[in-house]
Parts: structure tokens; sequence; C-alpha cells
């Protein structure tokens, strides 16, 4: 089954569910602070556990104790359901 690609008015729709997240270069974007580099380090294992478990890898770096992360289905050219399913499980995590 082929993943739909979502249009922009969806996108925009569902980025009101997704406070602190946005749009930046057709990726869904987000960054994250914490205390510490182990605390980043250990938040980005528990995104990496997510990720593999969906078989949706994000785009991501790790700076001492930040974290930013890009998301996008490179399969549509865009974002799409994944994108925001992942984005969903990721601020669970906070």
């Amino acid at each position: 089954m082929a993943i739909a690609k979502l249009e922009d008015p969806e996108v925009q729709s569902r980025l009101a569910n997704h406070p602190g997240w946005a749009v930046v270069d057709g990726k869904l974007h987000r960054e994250f602070e914490f205390a510490s580099f182990v605390e980043a380090f250990g938040f980005m294992a528990k995104v990496a556990l997510l990720a593999e478990r969906a078989d949706h890898h994000p785009e991501w770096s790790n700076v001492y104790n930040r974290v930013r992360i890009d998301l996008t289905t490179h399969d549509t050219g865009g974002l799409s359901d994944r994108d925001f399913r992942l984005a969903t499980e990721i601020d669970a995590l906070l």
C-alpha cells in the first residue's frame, strides 16, 4: 500500500495538534533542549527505539544538550501520516 503525501492544508491542520513542531524546508522539525548531554542522548536512544519499531527513521543531530529532529517521508517526497504519528510518539516521551 502506497503512503499518501499530505497536502499543505492537512499539514497545517495537523500542526495545530503538535505544539513545538513546525515545517522547515518541507520537513516536520523540532528542537529539544535537555539539562545535560546524558539526558539528550538518553532521549535519542528512546526515539531510536520508536523509530525502528515504526520503520520510520528521523534525520537528526545532537550537540551537547540539544537534539534537532526532522521528519519526512522520502517515499512520498514530503510529509505523511507517518511523520505526524512519530512526532506524537516522540512528544509522549517528554
